[in-house]
């Protein structure tokens, strides 16, 4: 089961996670998601346990806990929207009427 973690410190590393997250079950991957450009941590990243029941524990024992001076949220990761459903959403956005169907 894979986990979202919230609120890390943005000097978290993949393997602070792992060791954390060891405490209550098996990890089998982490991942801590950094800016492309800077390619410093935007200040989440995902956990995957061995068993749903191990996630379960994980949620339940570390969600709101500190990690450094920070509160970390922790749930279960839900899955990512299609790329083309954030921001803006083309002429969706207007009226009918434009400037110009009004002039002529």
């Amino acid at each position: 089961m894979r986990l979202y973690v919230g609120g890390l410190p943005y000097q978290t590393t993949e393997q602070d996670l792992v060791d954390l997250f060891a405490q209550v079950g098996q990890v089998t991957d982490a991942s801590v998601i950094t800016d492309r450009e800077t390619g410093r941590s935007k200040g989440f990243g995902f956990v995957e346990m061995s068993t749903t029941q191990q996630a379960q524990s994980a949620i339940e024992r570390l969600n709101g806990t500190l990690l450094g001076n920070r509160t970390i949220t922790v749930n279960e990761a839900r899955e990512r929207q299609a790329a083309g459903s954030r921001g803006f959403q083309g002429r969706e956005r207007y009226s009918n009427t434009s400037y110009r169907s009004e002039r002529y």
